[in-house]
């Protein structure tokens, strides 16, 4: 077997057991921001190969959709998940912007090394600066979305 498919069995283990340490109160708020998460990668990733800037040549479903499965679909919104999940709502603002950063950092890191040493994902028109930018863009969207969502569901409760 590849290394490439061995990184994806290792990304499904590692998202999957975050799912399972995301505590039991907050599973709402994961699901959504999963959910909310699937959809914004879907069409941005989409967007992203059918423009010719990045590549998947070893993918899943490959005779289904050009994007990766793997972490459009199933890794990255978990991640963002249990970003919103551990958010450190009550900190103050260069903490929270440090989380940001920090999530931002850690997956492009991950991503130029495996862009690098593998043939999981291909840059053709892209650079690590603009993953790292729409990573960051990505959750904030989802962190606002969960916000607003959250909070109308607490207005309505209220009524």
């Amino acid at each position: 077997m590849r290394i490439e498919w061995w990184i994806l069995l290792l990304v499904y283990i590692v998202a999957t057991s975050i799912i399972f340490s995301i505590p039991k109160n907050k599973i709402r708020l994961a699901i959504v921001a999963f959910l909310f998460q699937q959809l914004i990668t879907f069409l941005i990733g989409l967007v992203v190969v059918e423009f010719g800037l990045l590549e998947y040549p070893v993918r899943l479903f490959a005779s289904i959709n050009r994007t990766s499965f793997s972490f459009e679909y199933y890794a990255f919104p978990v991640i963002c998940a249990a970003f919103n999940v551990w958010y450190p709502n009550d900190r103050s603002i260069h903490i929270q912007w440090s989380y940001y950063i920090g999530f931002s950092s850690v997956l492009t890191i991950i991503e130029v090394i495996i862009e690098k040493y593998t043939a999981l994902i291909n840059y053709i028109h892209w650079e690590w600066y603009i993953t790292w930018i729409t990573l960051c863009l990505a959750l904030l969207l989802s962190r606002l979305y969960c916000v607003w969502f959250f909070a109308k569901g607490e207005k309505f409760n209220r009524k």
